[in-house]
C-alpha cells in the first residue's frame, strides 16, 4: 500500500511595507548599523503601522497570495492552523480571524503558540491530518507582529525583531516527497530566560506591570544564544543522521532567522556550505513564527521537485526541532 504524504505545493509571504533600519534605530536607542550588523546580520526589518492592524492582517495577506497562486478556492481548504506569539486578541484565535478574512468558510483553525519553533509545530501537526486521509488541504501559517511586543527603548531586543509571516499550502502525495520526518522539543526550564512577564493569567495586566515595563519580550541574551547554538545545531545534525543524509545530500538549510551565528553554527555541525543556507535576515530581522516561511518564499524559484530541505528552529520556552522535507514542485 502507497503511503501518504504532505507535501507543499505552494508558499507565499507577506511583510508590511514600512522599513525600520539600523539607521533609523540609532535615533532610538544607544546603538549602531555596525554594533547590530556585526552581531546579528540584521540590515533592516518590516513594522506594522496602523490603528487595530494585527498578525491576522499578515496571515490573511499571505494566504490569499498563496490561494491565488496556485489557484486555489478559499472554500476547499480544510484547515488554518497559524503559528504566532503575537495573536490579535486573547481570543478568539488569530487563524479564526485569517479564515474570515480570506473566505475559508469551510475550515476549522486553531492557533498554537511555541515561538520561533511554532511553524514547525505547526507544520508537523497539519502534515498528520493530511497522511491519515481526513483532510485534503491544509494551510499552515506563521506569522508575527513583533512590534507589538518589543520594547524600543531596550536596545537587547528591539534591534532584533520586525513583522511579517508566509504560508504553505499542505496536499497529500503518494509520491516520494513532502514531509518525510520531524524531531520537535521542548523545555520549559528555559522559561525565565526568554519570555514575557505580564499579561498572562499567572498575572494579568494591572496599573504596575504596565508602569514596570512588563508586556515586552524580555530575554537573557548570552543564555539564549547558548541554548540556542546548541540546541538547533544538534537537532539539524540527527535528523539528518536519522534519515542517512550526508551534507551533500542537503540541498538547502533553512534556519530559523535569529541571529546569523546562530545560523552559521548550524550549517557548520552540518556540514553545509553557505550556498546551501536560506539566508533573509538582513532584511526582515527575526520574524518568530514568520522567519521560515518567508525564506522559503524568497528562495521558492530556486528550489527543485525533489530537493531535500532541513528546517530547524529555536525559540522561547525552551522549543526547538528540525523537519526533513522533500520539496513538491519545480519553479514555475
Amino acid at each position: 500500500m502507497e503511503k501518504t504524504r504532505a507535501v507543499i505545493t505552494g508558499v507565499h509571504g507577506w511583510v508590511p511595507d514600512y522599513i525600520l533600519t539600523n539607521k533609523e534605530l540609532e535615533t532610538m536607542v544607544d546603538t549602531n548599523d555596525e554594533w547590530i550588523t556585526s552581531r546579528t546580520g540584521i540590515k533592516e526589518r518590516r513594522i506594522l503601522k496602523g490603528e487595530n492592524q494585527g498578525t491576522s492582517v499578515i496571515g490573511a495577506g499571505a494566504v490569499k497570495g498563496l490561494l491565488e497562486k496556485t489557484g486555489t478556492d478559499a472554500k476547499d481548504i480544510d484547515l488554518i492552523i497559524c503559528a504566532t506569539v503575537t495573536p490579535d486578541m486573547v481570543f478568539p484565535a488569530t487563524a479564526n480571524l485569517i479564515a474570515d478574512k480570506v473566505g475559508a468558510i469551510n475550515s476549522f483553525s486553531f492557533d498554537i503558540s511555541a515561538a520561533c519553533s511554532g511553524f514547525l509545530y505547526a507544520l508537523s501537526i497539519g502534515s498528520q491530518f493530511i497522511e491519515t486521509g481526513k483532510y485534503r488541504k491544509v494551510i499552515i501559517v506563521g506569522a508575527d507582529k513583533m512590534s507589538a511586543i518589543v520594547d524600543y527603548t531596550d536596545r537587547s531586543t528591539c534591534i532584533i525583531f520586525g513583522d511579517g509571516g508566509g504560508a504553505v499550502l499542505l496536499e497529500p502525495t503518494t509520491e516520494e516527497l513532502g514531509v518525510m520526518d520531524s524531531m520537535l522539543h521542548a523545555d520549559g526550564s528555559g522559561a525565565p530566560y526568554l519570555h514575557m512577564k505580564a499579561g498572562g493569567s499567572a498575572r494579568p495586566a494591572t496599573l504596575e506591570t504596565l508602569a514596570a515595563r512588563e508586556h515586552y519580550a524580555y530575554q537573557e541574551g548570552s543564555t539564549v544564544f547558548k541554548f540556542a547554538v546548541t540546541n538547533m545545531a544538534e537537532v539539524s545534525a540527527r535528523i539528518m543522521a536519522k534519515n542517512n543524509l550526508s551534507s551533500e545530500d542537503v540541498d538547502w538549510l533553512v534556519p530559523h532567522q535569529a541571529n546569523k551565528r546562530i545560523i552559521d553554527a548550524t550549517a557548520n555541525r552540518m556540514g553545509v556550505g553557505p550556498e546551501k543556507v536560506m539566508l533573509n535576515i538582513e532584511k526582515y530581522g527575526n520574524t518568530t513564527a514568520g522567519t521560515l516561511p518567508l525564506c522559503l518564499w524568497d528562495y521558492e524559484s530556486q528550489l527543485k521537485k525533489g530537493d531535500n530541505i532541513i528546517l530547524a528552529a529555536f525559540g522561547g520556552g525552551f522549543t526547538w526541532g528540525s523537519i526533513y522535507l522533500k520539496w513538491g514542485y519545480d519553479p514555475k
